[in-house]
């Protein structure tokens, strides 16, 4: 079992920052593939992106390349999402998620977050 919690989320204008965090319970942490997902007023859940066990290996979706960074800490059981030149379309819930295999696809991960909200106003 992995519990997961976010946080981090919060209200910024077009353009600016944020750093998203997900900490997980359990001793097996890097052994699972981490992935951001998230959701639109409205909209169905989509990728955001994922990094492997070791952190060597990320995906991301286009809409978020090169603006968005994932990494994380495995030593603190962490995971982030790193968000700048942030757009109003990226409003959303924001969702981490636990896998044992490498994946984009919402019901390969296993173990989900509560989930944390971004608001980006114009």
């Amino acid at each position: 079992q992995v519990q997961l919690v976010e946080s981090g989320g919060g209200l910024v204008q077009a353009g600016g920052s944020l750093r998203l965090s997900c900490a997980a319970s359990g001793r097996t942490f890097s052994s699972y593939v981490m992935g951001w997902f998230r959701q639109a007023p409205g909209k169905e859940r989509e990728f955001v992106a994922r990094i492997s066990g070791s952190g060597g290996s990320t995906y991301y979706t286009n809409s978020v390349k090169g603006r968005f960074t994932i990494s994380r800490d495995n030593a603190k059981n962490s995971v982030y999402l790193q968000m700048n030149s942030l757009k109003p379309e990226d409003t959303a819930v924001y969702y981490c998620a636990a896998d044992r295999m490498i994946s984009i696809r919402e019901y390969d991960y296993d173990y989900w977050g509560q989930g944390t909200q971004v608001t980006v106003s114009s």
